[in-house]
């Protein structure tokens, strides 16, 4: 059940507010027997309230007496405290990543033959974006088929997003896909692409005639391999991403002597 102190209210604050719901205007003294906040604490905690702007006072009285801002009043400003509390600590946290960022060092290459795996389409997508985001020279991505394992318009979104990313880190990015997967693409995929990524001048597309296999290749040193899953080859597996300059670059001249041959996407 939700609470004023989901809002960021102390018990006491809570207790406080809610008795001056039930009783009208009421002095300290009367509020701290109506709600039960100790009479030690109840100075603070209605200059608590009345800080947040949650309690009106009526100073010219003597004894000073306390009165309820009305709920829907009350609970839009809680919002808004927490809403711009939320901005502030996101700001804190973007700033400590812009420090980090340049604090900390790009790690080391692995050695050749590294490799590693991602299980499930989730995880495979998380760790094929991830090399994406590490490329500093170029991009080569071959798309034969489209799983069934992904929702195609999430995923979609996710890739060209990163993608973007890179080419406006001056990444080249060349996407070569299948004849059938281009055809069978839906609009909404199709637009997407167009609108975010055409007019860059290092991103190019190609439709290639013999075009198998999810692959993409990251600065022609490292490899994403979709594995399908053998009982429905439908169904994506796996991601492996292997680290072997000699296996890259025989991946890349297959890339390339197919891109030759492919046609220009208009």
């Amino acid at each position: 059940m939700a609470d004023l102190r989901d809002l960021g209210l102390s018990e006491y604050e809570a207790n406080a507010y809610r008795s001056l719901l039930r009783t009208g205007p009421a002095t300290a003294k009367e509020l701290s027997e109506a709600s039960g906040v100790p009479m030690g604490r109840i100075y603070d905690v209605l200059g608590s309230i009345e800080s947040q702007h949650l309690v009106r006072s009526q100073t010219a009285s003597r004894p000073k007496k306390y009165v309820a801002v009305e709920p829907d009043t009350a609970l839009d400003r809680l919002l808004a405290d927490r809403k711009r509390e939320l901005r502030e600590k996101a700001d804190q946290y973007e700033a400590v990543v812009d420090e980090l960022a340049d604090d900390l060092q790009t790690p080391a290459q692995p050695d050749e033959g590294f490799w590693t795996a991602a299980l499930g389409p989730g995880e495979s997508v998380d760790l094929l974006l991830e090399r994406v985001d590490a490329a500093d020279d170029s991009v080569r991505l071959l798309a034969g088929f489209a799983s069934t394992s992904f929702d195609v318009d999430d995923t979609t979104s996710r890739v060209v997003d990163h993608l973007e990313d890179a080419l406006d880190r001056d990444v080249a990015v060349s996407v070569l896909i299948s004849r059938d997967l281009a055809a069978n693409l839906p609009d909404v995929v199709n637009e997407r692409y167009v609108d975010v990524l055409a007019e860059h001048p290092n991103y190019e597309v190609r439709i290639g005639q013999t075009v198998e296999g999810n692959v993409t290749i990251v600065d022609d040193a490292e490899v994403c391999l979709d594995v399908s899953n053998p009982v429905d080859p439908d169904e994506s597996f796996a991601m492996i991403d292997l680290h072997d300059a000699a296996f890259a670059a025989d991946v890349t001249a297959v890339f390339e002597d197919t891109w030759a041959d492919a046609a220009t996407l208009d």
